[in-house]
């Protein structure tokens, strides 16, 4: 009993490891740049062996989607249940979603990013589903800040800039440059708001 408990638990760790390593091919590759053999070979593994964990290339893609905006919305949900200020709560939504893009090993919304089209229709309405959560949360902010008067104009369009100016980050930024996570937060922060 207990062998086939640690068999299944080193299953699931080597499917996260597998998951892990689709993340960072695809963010460096792209989805169609990378190859079955390309994941393989990074995560030790026969070339096969991913389909043990994965029935399709197309499946390791949503499920690094699935898996990036579990993992923002977990955090995202975390700060939002906190009895914060619009103000404060805004400046620890952006340093989650910065590091939910830029700290290390976190290529999976990268991924979605940049290679969104390369899902099927049904798969796209998977990670839609995820994504309305994880969008309705920051738009419940964004409309905390209009009603403060900290952010002016249209609520959804201020949401969809805030998220382009974020996103953007993860195209130039890199760990040891200029300015640290904590840092680039602080600034956006004040970038984006009249406070």
């Amino acid at each position: 009993m207990k062998k086939a408990r640690k068999k299944r638990q080193h299953e699931g760790n080597r499917r996260e490891d597998l998951l892990r390593v689709c993340a960072r091919l695809f963010r460096e590759k792209g989805f169609d740049g990378t190859s079955i053999r390309d994941i393989s070979q990074a995560a030790g593994m026969h070339s096969g062996s991913p389909f043990y964990h994965f029935k399709s290339k197309q499946e390791m893609l949503v499920s690094v989607m699935e898996e990036g905006l579990t993992e923002g919305l977990r955090h995202l949900e975390a700060v939002a249940a906190l009895q914060l200020s619009p103000a404060e709560k805004f400046r620890q939504l952006v340093r989650v979603h910065l590091g939910t893009l830029c700290e290390d090993g976190r290529d999976f919304i990268p991924v979605m990013l940049y290679d969104w089209r390369s899902l099927t229709p049904a798969n796209r309405r998977r990670v839609i589903a995820l994504k309305d959560r994880y969008d309705a949360l920051w738009q419940k902010v964004t409309d905390e800040l209009q009603a403060a008067g900290l952010m002016q104009g249209d609520a959804q369009l201020a949401r969809l800039f805030t998220f382009g100016v974020l996103n953007w980050t993860a195209r130039w930024y890199h760990a040891g440059g200029r300015k640290s996570l904590d840092e680039l937060a602080e600034e956006a922060s004040k970038f984006l708001l009249r406070a």
